[in-house]
């Protein structure tokens, strides 16, 4: 295969996939380790990915663009399934809490279906539905409002509901983390709606893997010292983790015990 044609193969699994690891390049083109990241930084150079430690993701997007509900969730599978099942170990029975918009909090409301005597209030129709397919009966708050192209319920209906509400954690995603813009989303009113969201809750848990560090989207709704725990993984090169421990509350990683 001449270096154009793997350079455009490889174009089209990270495109397909959300993104590709080094390691998985090698065994697929049975080329070498050095082949692959000369492929790769050609590609980078190009714009046409983002280069990532161990790997590609896709070239970073604008700060407007809004992915589908789907195209989101094919983006890291196990990280997101990992980060939601150390996430779940934060949810305690008999409790209220908010779930908000996102693939990786869809994950989160699978992994706690079985918790009893839960209140979760949530402005995601996937997250609703996924609870009231769960064996914990729990009561469900769907916020109503305009849905967006990322499945989230938003605009001023939506806001009115939360800020009527309390609870003791919201569990929240976001599209990007970034130490000086803080959270961010590419919807104006969807940004707002999250900021409702943490204005009404005791406590807040951050659900992001580490392609979001470093993202930024088109508005703020919230500061990094705004969360109480980030829930991440650990492909984070360089001292990236170590910034981010020293500005939230708490960083857990998922596949570690954590002590609650």
């Amino acid at each position: 295969m001449l270096a154009k044609q793997r350079q455009a193969a490889i174009l089209d699994r990270v495109r397909a996939q959300g993104g590709a690891r080094v390691g998985e390049l090698v065994a697929q083109f049975a080329v070498s380790d050095m082949t692959i990241r000369r492929d790769l930084n050609v590609l980078a150079a190009e714009g046409l990915l983002f280069k990532v430690h161990g790997g590609a993701t896709l070239a970073m997007p604008s700060s407007v663009d809004e992915p589908g509900f789907a195209a989101k969730s094919s983006l890291q599978p196990d990280e997101k399934q990992m980060i939601a099942e150390a996430a779940a170990s934060l949810v305690q029975p008999g409790t209220a809490i908010a779930i908000g918009a996102g693939t990786t909090t869809w994950a989160l409301a699978r992994a706690i279906g079985s918790v009893p005597d839960l209140t979760v209030v949530t402005n995601s129709i996937p997250v609703a539905d996924e609870l009231a397919r769960g064996s914990g009966g729990a009561t469900v708050i769907l916020t109503g409002g305009i849905r967006t192209p990322s499945d989230a319920l938003v605009g001023p209906v939506a806001d009115l509901t939360i800020r009527s509400l309390h609870f003791d954690t919201l569990f929240t995603g976001c599209h990007g983390m970034d130490p000086h813009a803080g959270l961010t989303a590419p919807n104006l009113a969807e940004s707002e709606t999250n900021r409702c969201l943490i204005q009404a809750a005791r406590s807040v848990v951050l659900l992001a893997d580490h392609t979001k560090w470093g993202n930024i989207g088109l508005s703020s709704f919230g500061q990094l010292s705004d969360v109480d725990a980030l829930v991440t993984d650990n492909d984070y090169p360089g001292t990236e983790l170590q910034q981010l421990s020293e500005v939230v509350g708490e960083v857990i990683r998922s596949g570690e015990a954590h002590d609650g």
